[in-house]
């Protein structure tokens, strides 16, 4: 958790970006990854330089060559460890003029990072917000994971707040969510072909990491954690670098964080590649087909953005391989002929294990579109017995714009500290729609469909056109109302005309 003060500290920075005229929120956080970069180029540095000391021989990966660079200036003052002792308008120079070049022409360490860093701007305009920023990032103790990593999910929150560029941020709880409902292992090779800022290669990451704390102990594991697990691709340069510094502050030292239209090219070589996809993708609406995989196009004939991507799912996947992926409602009743193909392709020709509608309010402020999570695995020969159903209708927070708490932070997201009520469970169902998905072969079976979740047999699911809406298949509670017999009636009837006229006979008395 992070402190009060370093909130503070980085609403401050984030204050002085504003004021000194850089308003764009992904430029603030781009120049601050920028410099984090740096700062990890100077720790692996400083490593090596221990390293060789204590062997006493020379360094085996020298990041800051000895001598100068082009310009005279010495590499060793371009090391974080050197320049943020500097006056803030050397800092200002050396960064500029020097620290940032040499990313462009060095390539840094080599790793995916680096890569990304090749056509590094550096933006900050004032000598005096830097050295601010250097110092508040210098207090960041860089060896502890979850400071750093919650360092920069804070900011990443920032970039949401901001209510600019938030579409590429999906709520954590939901991306913790559906982690939680793929339970990836070990061995999963992971892929978000639309990762953003890599939420869901983030909580993967650390999902592995609290429910399998010594796997890292092995070699050949930790090998695959750290150079084969994770692939993330995106077309935009920004995220991309932000992805993959969220990657690092994260711990996992050299994931694939690649550029790739996933749309628009050939899969041949990522063809059944991974064994577990997580992805929120963008639902831009329409696509030329001449821009459009052909491979994709044997799979589902349409422009439709999100059908194209189910297709992409399905031709990434492993057989046996899993997805949790994000769709908006459209996808579960479209009438179109490549809507009913694609659910009938999921159904039929792979196994759907479950839907689990959002609340409208998921995404607010950037869109109240309804949402829902698909599951679904790989198998290429069919095998949905059930389809498994849960109709979410609160996430902890409020499903307006202001998107506020609804409970305290213990009771929020999907493993509360604290047990929820049953009016809690009113303001937060994730736990639950995790505690009832892990029952979906056992109890879940014997629920009704008047019940928030069920489970239904896939040849209704055929009957129905392969519509997976849920209100296709929940039913409404009617209460009971007692009806009396005729005779009850008819003998309260006679009750009454015995009042009327006795009521008849006083008004005439009183005329009278």
């Amino acid at each position: 958790m992070l402190t009060g003060e370093l909130r503070s500290q980085i609403n401050a920075i984030w204050d002085s970006f504003w004021s000194g005229g850089i308003s764009n929120p992904l430029e603030v956080m781009e120049q601050i990854t920028y410099l984090l970069f740096i700062r990890r180029l100077d720790d692996s540095h400083t490593l090596e330089e221990g390293k060789a000391l204590m062997l006493k021989r020379p360094m085996a990966n020298r990041i800051f060559p000895e001598g100068s660079d082009p310009k005279g200036r010495k590499y060793d003052d371009l090391r974080w460890s050197r320049f943020k002792n500097f006056a803030p308008a050397e800092m200002h120079i050396v960064v500029a003029e020097h620290v940032f070049p040499f990313l462009r022409s060095m390539g840094g360490d080599g790793s995916t990072y680096s890569h990304h860093m090749k056509d590094a701007r550096f933006t900050i305009p004032t000598a005096g917000l830097l050295a601010k920023v250097v110092d508040m990032l210098d207090h960041v103790p860089m060896e502890d994971r979850d400071t750093k990593g919650d360092l920069y999910e804070y900011m990443l929150g920032k970039i949401a707040s901001a209510g600019q560029n938030g579409q590429f941020r999906t709520p954590r709880h939901i991306i913790q969510l559906m982690v939680a409902l793929t339970a990836p292992t070990p061995k999963d090779i992971i892929c978000d072909p639309a990762s953003g800022t890599c939420g869901f290669l983030v909580a993967a990451g650390e999902y592995l990491r609290e429910k399998h704390p010594d796997f890292l102990n092995d070699a050949a594991a930790r090998e695959h954690f750290h150079h084969g697990m994770f692939h993330g691709h995106d077309f935009d340069n920004t995220m991309l670098r932000i992805g993959s510094m969220n990657m690092a502050l994260h711990g996992v030292d050299n994931p694939d964080i690649s550029y790739k239209d996933s749309l628009a090219q050939d899969h041949a070589g990522d063809e059944e590649k991974y064994s577990l996809i997580l992805a929120n993708p963008p639902f831009a609406g329409s696509l030329d087909y001449e821009n459009t995989a052909k491979d994709l196009l044997s799979i589902v004939k349409t422009k439709k953005t999100e059908l194209l991507f189910l297709a992409l799912f399905l031709r990434l996947l492993k057989p046996g391989g899993r997805a949790a992926v994000i769709v908006p409602d459209g996808v579960l009743f479209g009438s179109s002929k490549a809507h009913k193909e694609l659910r009938r392709t999921l159904v039929e020709d792979q196994k759907l294990d479950g839907v689990i509608s959002l609340p409208a309010g998921a995404f607010k402020p950037y869109a109240g579109v309804s949402t829902a999570i698909l599951l679904f695995t790989k198998t290429n020969s069919g095998g949905t017995d059930n389809v498994w159903f849960y109709d979410m209708e609160a996430d902890g927070w409020s499903l307006d714009d202001k998107r506020q708490p609804l409970l305290a932070e213990e009771k929020l997201g999907v493993y509360p500290k604290a047990k929820l009520t049953d009016s809690e469970h009113h303001k937060n169902n994730l736990p639950d729609v995790l505690a009832r998905w892990l029952s979906r072969d056992a109890t879940e079976r014997e629920r009704s469909r008047t019940a928030q979740s069920f489970s239904v047999p896939k040849a209704d699911i055929a009957a129905q056109g392969y519509d997976l809406s849920i209100n296709r298949y929940k039913e409404v509670v009617h209460e009971a109302v007692e009806h009396e017999t005729p005779l009850e009636i008819l003998a309260k009837l006679k009750v009454l005309e015995v009042e009327i006229q006795a009521g008849m006979r006083e008004l005439e008395g009183m005329l009278k």
